[in-house]
């Protein structure tokens, strides 16, 4: 649970700092959305 928290706080801080248009707002929401799946079948 602590390396969901992890990745998402990581993935948000980039999200705010990166994306300048809703493009880069759809990127970004994607790829937390792999990371947090991936995190989760890695605890599995």
């Amino acid at each position: 649970m602590r390396k969901i928290l992890t990745a998402l706080t990581l993935v948000g801080a980039l999200a705010v700092s990166a994306c300048n248009t809703v493009e880069g707002v759809g990127k970004d929401v994607a790829s937390a959305g792999s990371t947090v799946a991936k995190t989760a079948d890695k605890s599995k």
